[in-house]
């Protein structure tokens, strides 16, 4: 199996799924409940599998002696995707510096910094019912990408079968500087991409690649920022295509 990069900070260490089922966990108190790490990656595989998705690649990472636990999972559902993965991120810890937690969708972020974004995310508290509740937040979630795979299905062809012009492109350059979904310092490599790609496949004058134009001048920019600026960006471009109204990350809440 493949595995991803996870980007690590703070003195966070790759680990290997072996080394995070190695992790002791804690004793339990009257009002905190920690689990596993390794419980929380198997319930996820166990919810993914019942509802027809595989894991294509993961990576795993483990921080604070193995308190805290950051991984991320690339999903399939039987067809392969070019153009997009979907993902999920998954965070756990034995020190109650944040709740157990996933996140889910085509644009997921999760990182050591507690960074926590995607289109569908829960956290629950380790209290004593978090065993209780934990494996019906996750199929909650899962069940809510699933919703959601047909939507970024049809924004990709939406986007594709769109044709700009050079004044179209620039014009979608200025309104996403004027909506926030890309900061000045990066418009220059957004229209430099637009003019040459660097990938072949986006010399087509579409939406399409006017969108991994932007993607790619992101690159290395502030994690804390991107996924805001990817949900922005998506909402202006979904409007320029005719595509209904962006809805933003959905949380699912987890009981106390």
């Amino acid at each position: 199996m493949k595995t991803l990069d996870l980007s690590l900070h703070c003195g966070a260490m790759k680990a290997e799924l072996a080394e995070v089922e190695a992790v002791s966990t804690p004793e339990p108190t009257k009002t905190w409940t920690p689990i596993p790490h390794a419980r929380v990656v198997g319930l996820v595989r166990e919810t993914l599998a019942h509802n027809g998705l595989t894991v294509a690649a993961e990576a795993h990472s483990l921080t604070k002696g193995g308190a805290r636990y950051f991984g991320l999972m690339q999903i399939q559902n039987g067809v392969q995707h070019e153009d997009y993965a979907w993902a999920l991120g998954l965070r756990n810890s034995h020190d109650k510096s944040f709740p157990a937690g996933l996140v889910a969708g085509a644009g997921v972020f999760v990182c050591d910094n507690l960074s926590f974004n995607g289109e569908v995310r829960f956290a629950r508290k380790h209290t004593p019912r978090i065993l209780f509740d934990l494996p019906g937040l996750v199929q909650r979630a899962v069940g809510r990408l699933t919703e959601r795979w047909h939507h970024q299905d049809e924004r990709l062809e939406a986007y594709k079968g769109f044709a700009l012009t050079d004044e179209q492109a620039h014009d979608l350059v200025v309104r996403a500087l004027d909506t926030r979904a890309c900061g000045i310092s990066r418009l220059q490599s957004v229209l430099a991409e637009w003019r040459k790609p660097r990938h072949e496949e986006f010399n087509d004058r579409t939406v399409w690649s006017l969108f991994n134009s932007f993607t790619e001048a992101f690159k290395g920019g502030s994690l804390t920022e991107l996924p805001g600026r990817t949900e922005r960006l998506h909402g202006l471009l979904d409007n320029y295509v005719g595509l209904p109204a962006f809805q933003p990350a959905e949380l699912i809440n987890g009981k106390n």
